[in-house]
């Protein structure tokens, strides 16, 4: 699939040659939760690349008849949220979970995008697995 500055495709082990490297990814769990995640080298922030592709990417699962994706953030990076806002995903729930392999506390915010018309459906595997989960109403 082709935006207006990106080419997408799976990526293969044999696409890189000694001296290139990828950007960053954008992906998509092939389980339950169909987590939805990305990341970008540090010099590409700033310039809607992440934003781009995951919105390219999503088409992709639209068409796979993949009924929604989930994501999460640590609260302390809300601009990992703001770009889950701008490709549509909406805001669920908060959970604090004993983060490893570091094994501290963080809070993370999960948010949604469900693409089957069924907008009122929440994803609730992090909710009933941790005990302490709440919702956030300054979202």
């Amino acid at each position: 699939m082709e935006t207006n500055r990106l080419i997408l495709r799976r990526f293969e082990e044999n696409d890189m040659e000694a001296d290139d490297y990828p950007i960053g990814y954008v992906h998509a769990e092939d389980d339950d939760s169909h987590d939805f995640g990305y990341a970008l080298r540090k010099e590409y922030w700033h310039q809607g690349i992440v934003s781009e592709a995951s919105n390219a990417v999503i088409e992709l699962l639209k068409e796979e008849g993949i009924p929604y994706i989930t994501a999460t953030h640590d609260k302390n990076n809300p601009r990992s949220g703001a770009v889950m806002k701008r490709i549509g995903m909406k805001y669920c729930y908060s959970y604090k979970e004993q983060w490893q392999p570091k094994n501290f506390p963080v809070v993370f915010r999960m948010y949604q995008l469900n693409f089957d018309g069924q907008k009122n459906r929440v994803y609730q595997k992090y909710w009933n697995l941790y005990d302490e989960h709440f919702i956030e109403s300054e979202i």
